[in-house]
């Protein structure tokens, strides 16, 4: 399930990226079959291990990978003090990570101090509407332990990452069947997985991920500008 669109972030084959808050690794495995020197990075080591896995079976199993030299790593650190030279990579991927981090403007100026001048980053969070009424829902949903802690406004986002010397240039919404499902979740009880309804629905997400089929994509292209989960900006960092 693939949040950012490649082809905008511009990812080539030879490209260093950063993949900020990378979980189980999802955004850095497309980056790699596409040529990229990926490095995937997260606070937890638990979720980095499985992304390492899933990386070095990728390289072993994907021709795409082998064919176009993409390579992987991972590391485990804390967004507010990344690891890495100033300048390091050409593209970066944040996706759904700073509505978790308290201090969310040293965490976009550490993104910005390692991005290329003219390369590019993707941040993507909760988009306001959907996650607003998420929050109405429940109280439980945002206030457990590392769970998000503001909803961002488009305008606010993008004007901090401006003020970090980022221009955006482009902007959409994604994953509209999920927002239904989180307020689904908000609903039953946000850990209540066995509730007949959520794993209904969940494996409705779950067909939708596996089968990519027109019955669910053409739904979701056309309600993503009204209840897109996710708000996606791209930036590029001024010279």
């Amino acid at each position: 399930m693939l949040t950012v669109r490649y082809d905008t972030l511009g990812v080539k084959p030879g490209d260093r990226l950063l993949d900020l808050g990378a979980g189980g690794g999802r955004h850095a495995y497309e980056a790699m079959r596409r040529g990229a020197l990926v490095t995937a990075v997260d606070y937890e080591m638990s979720e980095m291990s499985n992304a390492l896995w899933m990386m070095r079976s990728l390289r072993a199993g994907d021709p795409a990978v082998t064919i176009n030299g993409g390579v992987g790593s991972v590391a485990v650190s804390n967004a507010l003090a990344l690891p890495f030279p100033s300048e390091s990579f050409d593209r970066i991927i944040a996706a759904e990570v700073l509505e978790h981090i308290p201090d969310d403007l040293t965490a976009i100026s550490e993104l910005a101090r390692v991005l290329k001048p003219g390369g590019t980053m993707a941040v993507t969070v909760p988009r306001w509407g959907p996650e607003l009424l998420t929050w109405a829902i429940s109280d439980e949903y945002h206030s457990k332990p590392g769970g998000h802690i503001r909803i961002y406004r488009r305008k606010a986002l993008m004007s901090r990452l401006e003020d970090h010397g980022l221009r955006v240039f482009c902007r959409h919404h994604a994953h509209s069947l999920h927002s239904p499902y989180w307020w689904l979740k908000a609903l039953v009880g946000v850990d209540d997985d066995q509730h007949p309804f959520v794993r209904a629905y969940h494996k409705l997400l779950v067909w939708d991920i596996v089968a990519g089929t027109p019955f669910t994509r053409l739904p979701e292209r056309m309600l993503n500008p009204f209840i897109g989960k996710s708000l996606v900006l791209y930036a590029e960092k001024r010279p």
